[in-house]
C-alpha cells in the first residue's frame, strides 16, 4: 500500500533499533518520508538509520523532539510514540519498575505532544502515532504495571484525538497483540499461554499501521480479532473477566510445574552429590 501522504513528511520513530519501530521507520522510508530514528541503544538506531537513510537522534525518548526538528530540517509532520518498556509483576512489583513503565509508557507520550502541540495547531496539521497494545484495550496477565500504563496510553491518545480532530492533529493508537520481538521474548510462561500462539511479525505491525493512516482510523488494531475481545469486554464485562482468569490460572499451573521440576532437579543433583 502505498500512503501518498507520507511523501517528504517529516517522520519521527521512537524507540526504533529494533523491532516494531525499526519496522515503522524502514516502511516510513519506504513510503518516500524523511526519517528520524530514535532509541536508547544508539548503535542499534545508527544501524537502521544508516540502513534506510535517516538521520539518527539516539536517547531518551522522551525530549527528542527539538533534536528531532533540527535533524529534520524544522518541522515533524509525524511522530510515532513507539518506545516502550514490559513491566511485569503486580502490586508486589518495586515502585522504580512502577515509576519506569509511567515515565516510558505515558509520559513520554505527554512531553512528546506537550513538544509538538504549538507547532502543530499553528499550521493546522499534525499526526500521532501512539504505540499501545492490546493490554490498554484488554489486559495482560502478571503485568500489572504494563497493562495499567497501556491503558493510561490509549486514554491520552483518546484525549489527544477528541481535543484536537477539528484543528487538524490526527491520532493513531496501534494496539497489535504478540509481536516476535525481543519484548515477546522476555514475558516468559504468560506470553507463551497468551501471545506467542499468534504472534505475528513487526512488518505486518507496520502495514496495519499505513493502511490506518491511509484511512484516518484511530484504533489500528493488527490483530483483528482484538475488536471482537474488546467488545466482548465492554458487552460481559463478568464473563471476559472469568475468560482471562481461567488464563491466569493457566498461567500459575505453568508456573507450579515449572518449578516442581526444577525441584526435582535439584533433588536429583543432590542425590548424585551423595552418591559420588
Amino acid at each position: 500500500m502505498v500512503v501518498e501522504a507520507l511523501r517528504d513528511a517529516r517522520v519521527v520513530v521512537t524507540g526504533a533499533g529494533g523491532g516494531i519501530g525499526a519496522a515503522l521507520a524502514r516502511r516510513f522510508a519506504a513510503e518516500g518520508a524523511r526519517v528520524v530514528v530514535n532509541d536508547l541503544d544508539a548503535d542499534a538506531a545508527r544501524k537502521v538509520a544508516d540502513e534506510i537513510g535517516a538521520a539518527v537522534v539516539p536517547g531518551d525518548a522522551s525530549g527528542i523532539v527539538p533534536a528531532a526538528r533540527t535533524a529534520l530540517g524544522g518541522g515533524i509532520d509525524v511522530f510515532c510514540a513507539n518506545a516502550g518498556v514490559g513491566t511485569g509483576g503486580g502490586p508486589e512489583a518495586e515502585d522504580a519498575a512502577w515509576e519506569l513503565a509511567w515515565d516510558v509508557n505515558v509520559m513520554a507520550h505527554v512531553r512528546a505532544a506537550r513538544a509538538l502541540l504549538p507547532e502543530w495547531l499553528e499550521r493546522g496539521q499534525g499526526r500521532f502515532v501512539s504505540t499501545v497494545s492490546a493490554a490498554g484495550l484488554l489486559t495482560m496477565i502478571a503485568a500489572a504495571p504494563y497493562s495499567v500504563t497501556k491503558h493510561g496510553a490509549l486514554a491520552f491518545a483518546e484525549w489527544l484525538s477528541l481535543t484536537y480532530r477539528h484543528r487538524g492533529v490526527r491520532v493513531h493508537a496501534v494496539c497489535p497483540q504478540g509481536v516476535r520481538t525481543a519484548m515477546l521474548d522476555s514475558t516468559g510462561p504468560a506470553g507463551d499461554l497468551v501471545l506467542t500462539p499468534g504472534a505475528i511479525e513487526p512488518e505486518d505491525v507496520a502495514e496495519a499501521v499505513m493502511r490506518g493512516i491511509a484511512e484516518e482510523r484511530f484504533l489500528i488494531l493488527p490483530h483483528p480479532e482484538v475488536a471482537g475481545y474488546y467488545a466482548a469486554r465492554a458487552a460481559e464485562p463478568e464473563r471476559w473477566l472469568g475468560g482471562m482468569n481461567k488464563l491466569q490460572r493457566g498461567y500459575e499451573a505453568v508456573l507450579a510445574r515449572q518449578a516442581g521440576t526444577e525441584e526435582a532437579a535439584a533433588g536429583a543433583g543432590g542425590a548424585e552429590g551423595r552418591l559420588a
